[in-house]
């Protein structure tokens, strides 16, 4: 009983801490990465699609992206897509390749980036702490339902604080590398 419950909890939290990684990822740094660019969606074939289904994303420098479109029909949607998405970039479009040079970030635009990489990773907190407080509501019932004993409930309130304080150090460890990133110049 116990161990579907663990196994369970760990899959949900691993689930939130991988969210946070990606949320996380999605904040522009002074330094190109694909990740950047996983929010886009673009108009294309009819339909609305991530841009890594319409293009391939290459970081051949420091501060640039170069993405490169699969159909040259379809360059004009994913320039506007990425102005849309309102990252901070300006595509400089060259036949059906699409430069996208990274600016350098300013000190307040860097306090900002931060602010919201706290938020992002408090927000991935709570959600850990959400499947801790439905672990333990579950463990509770079972104990009152006489299906475990008061001693391997205890026990199973202890193993599930053992990794929600995990999970949430992992966050706070992607946040610390996030932050470091962010401020460097």
């Amino acid at each position: 009983m116990l161990d579907e419950i663990y196994k369970d909890v760990k899959a949900r939290m691993k689930k939130t801490v991988d969210a946070t990684a990606r949320e996380l990822g999605t904040i522009r740094t002074g330094k190109a990465t694909p990740q950047l660019l996983d929010t886009v969606k673009v108009e294309a074939y009819g339909t609305t699609m991530p841009l890594n289904h319409v293009a391939t994303i290459t970081v051949p420098e420091p501060r640039l992206l170069v993405v490169q479109a699969f159909d040259k029909s379809t360059v004009g949607n994913i320039s506007k897509a990425i102005q849309k998405a309102d990252l901070g970039l300006n595509p400089l479009v060259d036949g059906h390749i699409i430069r996208l040079p990274i600016p350098a970030l300013n000190e307040e635009r860097r306090h900002d980036l931060v602010k919201q990489c706290k938020h992002l990773a408090e927000e991935g907190k709570v959600a850990v702490r959400n499947v801790r407080r439905d672990a333990n509501e579950h463990i509770k019932h079972s104990e009152k339902d006489h299906k475990i004993s008061e001693d391997d409930a205890k026990h199973g309130l202890d193993e599930i604080q053992k990794f929600t304080d995990d999970h949430i150090k992992q966050i706070d460890t992607l946040l610390v590398k996030k932050e470091k990133e962010v401020m460097e110049v």
